[in-house]
């Protein structure tokens, strides 16, 4: 199969695929093309004319050519030429070759195969939600595997009961209910220890849309000091809010496994909760860091586009990308704090779950810088001790906005996109896909068009 490639690593393969979509939203549906070439070349007498006739030697038809202003390679224009079907093979491969070393960039894009690297094997990821199943249960350890400094580690009672957690997750599937669980006086007294402590500081302390949402879930989801509420009642909440759900997971995930998740709104659980002996402390999440720390936001339409974005950002990418995108996660989602009315409010999990820190986060003694993509997913952090550096949003929206600029630049040779109506992810790497998002697009346009004229009629 024809490959992609990317001879500058700065540019932005979304931003091409953007020209592509530009080009063709008025072609007819039977695009007689084979193959795509865009590449971009400096600006400069007869450049165009020397290209062009590098096709004609190679005797390769084209059936359509475009060109543009480059937006990432000032004094360069962008080009796409699509080689007819019955372009010799060989031929085309060796106009490639000819680019790759001429152009500034280049891209190639078969209209009948996916797009790939020829140095980078792209790594696997799921592309229909019921592909989770095929990695859920790929955990780095075993609910019941605990290490020896571990509060439950010597208690045999304990020690069972996690299993019996970790057995319902490892047996769950895509589709299935998830189940019920009766947790004993001993459990519920843990989570009431904590539930207590941290409810008297949400109010000054958590952003306001979590404090929106948490009465929502008393209401709705049986949150209260006497009972820890069923993993399926708030993902059938959240579906119903944002379409985030839950699955129950037996313990840590890889970051990829776990953000690929994301990608489709699905955020994986644990079910157990903390050893009874030390309630103010787990050296692993648990239910009460999940439903406490994480539901309450993924409720929230802003911050649940948030999360995902940061999901979609991680399919396909490298190892090195997912490690920056699971930083961001580390730094926003577990221990985001935004602003709000000019005052420093919590919405990261790691924060909304521990009475001790999400004091600490609010105090003056760590260091608050604003948030940034680029300097944020390079951060160390520590993982057994509160975070000395946190990073301030605006907002979710402005958040999001910024990751969705910087995901832009990752090196990834198609575009994805999320299908709410089939669960599937799309890749955009074909004429066709990028008609169909083309016309959606337009569709809802029309939608918001309608909508601002009967306003204005109101």
């Amino acid at each position: 199969m024809p490959p992609v490639y990317g001879t500058d690593a700065s540019q932005s393969e979304s931003d091409l695929l953007r020209f592509a979509m530009d080009s063709y939203i008025a072609q007819p549906e039977n695009n007689s093309s084979g193959m795509n070439i865009i590449f971009t070349l400096k600006e400069k007498a007869g450049a165009l004319a020397a290209t062009l006739k590098l096709f004609e030697e190679k005797q390769i038809n084209l059936t359509h050519i475009e060109s543009r202003p480059s937006k990432t390679h000032p004094g360069c224009y962008e080009i796409l030429v699509e080689c007819a079907k019955n372009s010799d093979q060989t031929s085309v491969e060796q106009i490639i070759e000819l680019f790759k070393k001429k152009a500034e960039s280049l891209m190639v894009h078969n209209s009948v195969s996916n797009l790939v690297h020829t140095d980078d094997a792209i790594p696997w990821f799921p592309k229909k939600i019921a592909d989770i199943d095929q990695f859920a249960n790929r955990v780095l350890s075993y609910g019941a595997e605990l290490e020896a400094d571990h509060p439950g580690f010597t208690d045999e009672v304990y020690r069972a009961r996690r299993k019996q957690f970790a057995d319902i997750a490892y047996n769950y599937k895509h589709g299935d209910k998830i189940p019920r669980v009766d947790y004993t006086e001993q459990e519920i007294s843990a989570w009431r220890t904590i539930y207590n402590k941290l409810i008297s500081l949400y109010p000054q302390h958590a952003c306001a849309e979590f404090n929106y949402i948490f009465p929502l879930l008393q209401q709705n989801c049986g949150y209260s000091p006497d009972n820890i509420p069923q993993l399926q009642d708030v993902s059938d909440f959240l579906k119903d809010c944002t379409g985030f759900t839950l699955r129950p997971v037996a313990g840590l995930l890889s970051s990829r496994d776990f953000l690929a998740g994301l990608a489709f709104r699905v955020f994986h659980s644990t079910q157990y909760i903390r050893h009874h002996s030390k309630p103010n402390y787990t050296p692993e999440p648990d239910v009460c860091h999940e439903l406490l720390g994480h539901a309450p936001l993924f409720a929230d339409p802003d911050f649940a586009q948030f999360s995902q974005e940061i999901g979609l950002a991680s399919l396909g990418a490298s190892d090195e990308m997912v490690e920056k995108l699971a930083t961001l996660y580390w730094f926003t989602v577990e221990f985001g704090v935004c602003l709000q009315d000019g005052e420093r409010k919590a919405y990261g999990a790691g924060l909304l779950s521990s009475f001790g820190e999400l004091q600490y986060s609010m105090s003056e003694e760590p260091e608050i810088s604003p948030f940034d993509p680029e300097v944020t997913g390079t951060t160390k952090y520590p993982i057994t001790q509160y975070q000395p550096r946190y990073f301030l949003a605006q907002s979710f929206a402005d958040a999001k906005n910024k990751l969705t600029s910087w995901a832009a630049t990752i090196p990834r040779p198609f575009q994805v996109r999320y299908n709410a109506y089939t669960q599937r992810i799309e890749i955009l790497d074909k004429v066709s896909s990028v008609k169909r998002l083309v016309r959606d697009i337009k569709g809802d346009i029309n939608t918001l068009e309608e909508a601002l004229c009967k306003l204005r009629h109101m």
